[in-house]
């Protein structure tokens, strides 16, 4: 991937920190973590299902500690610079973190980002609330763990260049990954295959990023070729009087026109990476499952509530299964 020119800009070492490291945004990761819910075997989906409304809300929740409460441990957890290991950073790089700290010392690697890292260990972290069955330790964990897995899945993620500020593109980062799923996803399919045991869940993690590093340039380029012939006056939203609105983070909204331009150009890419976020998800959770020796998740619920939701869950499944979502109604942005 060409990407040498960006690393010659003087304030490269400033952006690179993330300061606008953005998310799925709430509706993307809500249903993420929702539809992952329903990939799940029977003897785990209805310990989940029990608490699916925890589960959908909890997905926010990384980026309220980063954003709300200003946790400072936390921006680091949500990407990774692979620029900053050099040309050809899948060469370079270490998998495991102790032999990337060795290399390159803690310093270096929060800078750059610890997603994949960061991933592996909350992985552990579940697998351990699973062995102690713990509800609330389970919970937290697994709702936390999708909030990461997403993000990896998003290409902007993986990359210095992560709002398009190097190449004259800022704010497409909220774009790509908030406004278009908000705009289109009600015509998304999310219904991914039965979740599957990962036998190599660092491997699994350093696949992922590599994915999603190989569609930077496309993420970068069709809306760059977009920008440049289409008409001015219909780029972006506006108001009564025509003035442009702008979103949350004073970023100019682009116009439904241009989106649908875009998420067209990018035949499916969004669609089919949330896919793969959910798959992904409903997979670590069941690996951390089985590595725990497949405890009796329906001990850990009130018979009753599990009654209570019988009906509920069926047809929440059902619906699942025909690629649709119940019961969701997550905040938008846009």
């Amino acid at each position: 991937m060409k990407k040498n020119f960006w690393l010659s800009i003087s304030f490269v070492g400033l952006l690179a920190g993330g300061f606008l490291c953005l998310s799925w945004g709430i509706w993307g990761h809500q249903h993420i973590n929702r539809a992952a819910v329903f990939a799940l075997p029977d003897s785990m989906r209805v310990f989940f299902f029990n608490h699916i409304d925890y589960i959908t809300e909890e997905a926010a929740v990384p980026d309220l500690r980063k954003y709300v409460i200003g946790d400072k441990a936390e921006p680091d957890r949500h990407y990774i610079d692979l620029e900053e290991f050099g040309e050809h950073p899948f060469d370079s790089l270490p998998r495991s973190w102790s032999a990337a700290v060795k290399k390159y010392g803690e310093r270096k690697l929060h800078q750059a980002g610890i997603l994949p890292w960061y991933i592996e260990e909350m992985e552990q972290k579940l697998e351990q609330a699973f062995r102690k069955k713990r509800t609330d330790e389970i919970l937290f964990i697994a709702a936390d763990l999708g909030h990461y897995i997403a993000d990896a899945h998003v290409p902007l993620h993986t990359t210095v260049n992560h709002d398009g500020q190097l190449t004259g593109q800022r704010g497409i980062h909220a774009f790509w990954e908030s406004q278009l799923p908000e705009y289109f996803g009600n015509t998304y399919n999310f219904h991914v295959a039965p979740a599957h045991y990962i036998p190599d869940i660092q491997a699994k993690i350093w696949s992922t990023i590599r994915h999603s590093y190989q569609l930077v340039d496309t993420v970068l380029l069709v809306e760059k070729r977009l920008l440049e012939h289409f008409p001015k006056d219909k780029l972006y939203r506006t108001d009564a009087q025509g003035n442009i609105l702008k979103n949350t983070y004073g970023q100019p909204i682009f116009s439904e026109a241009f989106a649908k331009a875009y998420h067209d150009a990018l035949h499916g890419m969004v669609e089919d990476q949330m896919r793969r976020a959910i798959q992904e998800l409903a997979d670590f959770w069941y690996t951390a499952w089985v590595n725990a020796g497949k405890p009796d998740l329906t001990q850990l619920d009130d018979p009753a509530l599990t009654r209570a939701n019988r009906k509920i869950y069926e047809k929440a499944y059902r619906l699942w299964q025909q690629g649709k979502l119940w019961g969701i109604q997550s905040g938008r942005e846009y």
